[in-house]
C-alpha cells in the first residue's frame, strides 16, 4: 500500500479578472518543489535567465503565472511557450535582459514545452546554455494523491472516501493522465447516475487502461 500521508503543500494563484471566485492552486510536492524553490530567487539565476521545461499539464504556465505575481516588483518577464517563438527575436530579448534594456529589469522566465528543446540558432544556443535549467518531473505517491484529490475538487466531483489509496497505484502518473482519469470517473458517475465510489474508480480505470488483470500481466 503506498504511503500517501506525507505532507504536500498548495500555492493559490491571484485570482485573475472575469475570472472564478475560487484561485487556481499549485500542488507542490516531489515534482517541482525544487523548481519552485530556484524560481523564489531570480536573483540567483546565471545570466538573470532560468528555463523550466515539464510533461503537459505539469503546472508550468501556472508557475509563469505565479512567478509574474510574485515578483511583480522585480519585474521578471515570462514568456510561454518560448521554444515556438522565432529564435532571433528570442536572441534579442535575452540581450535586452543582460543590457539591462528589458522591461523585466533583468530577469527572465522562459517555459518551453518541447522537451529536449533543440535550438538551431547557435548563438541563441550557447547564451541558454548558461541559464538556469528546470524541470518539472513525475509525481510520487503523495503528491499523485493531493492531485487527485485537488483535480476532483476543481471539476466539483465528490469523491468517496478511500479514493486516494485504491486510485494512486493503478494510476497512470502524469497530471495530464490524472486529469483524464478524474473526468472519465466523472462522467461515469454522471451517466451511471450514482456516486463516485469504487465501482465507478474501477470502471474509469478499465475504460482508459482495459481490465485491470489484463494489466498487472
Amino acid at each position: 500500500m503506498p504511503d500517501t500521508r506525507k505532507p504536500v503543500s498548495q500555492i493559490a494563484l491571484p485570482l485573475e479578472p472575469g475570472g472564478s471566485d475560487t484561485p487556481e492552486r499549485i500542488v507542490v510536492g516531489n515534482a517541482n518543489a525544487a523548481v519552485i524553490e530556484a524560481l523564489r530567487d531570480p536573483e540567483s539565476w546565471p545570466f538573470g535567465t532560468a528555463i523550466l521545461t515539464g510533461p503537459p499539464r505539469s503546472g508550468k504556465s501556472l508557475l509563469g503565472r505565479w512567478v509574474a505575481g510574485e515578483f511583480a516588483t522585480q519585474r521578471v518577464e515570462v514568456i510561454d511557450g518560448a521554444d515556438a517563438l522565432d529564435e532571433t527575436e528570442l536572441f534579442h530579448r535575452w540581450n535586452a535582459v543582460q543590457q539591462g534594456g528589458s522591461k523585466s529589469g533583468g530577469k527572465l522566465l522562459l517555459i518551453a514545452d518541447t522537451r529536449p528543446w533543440e535550438i538551431e540558432l547557435p548563438d541563441l544556443r550557447s547564451r541558454l546554455g548558461g541559464s538556469l535549467q528546470l524541470e518539472i518531473g513525475d509525481p510520487d505517491d503523495a503528491m499523485t494523491a493531493e492531485l487527485i484529490e485537488t483535480i476532483a475538487a476543481q471539476r466539483g466531483l465528490a469523491l468517496a472516501e478511500g479514493a486516494a489509496e485504491y486510485l494512486v497505484p493503478r494510476a497512470q502518473r502524469s497530471v495530464a493522465d490524472l486529469e483524464q482519469l478524474i473526468a472519465t470517473i466523472d462522467r461515469i458517475s454522471l451517466e451511471r447516475q450514482v456516486p463516485a465510489t469504487m465501482s465507478v474508480w474501477r470502471a474509469a480505470l478499465e475504460a482508459l487502461q482495459g481490465p485491470e488483470q489484463q494489466r498487472l500481466i
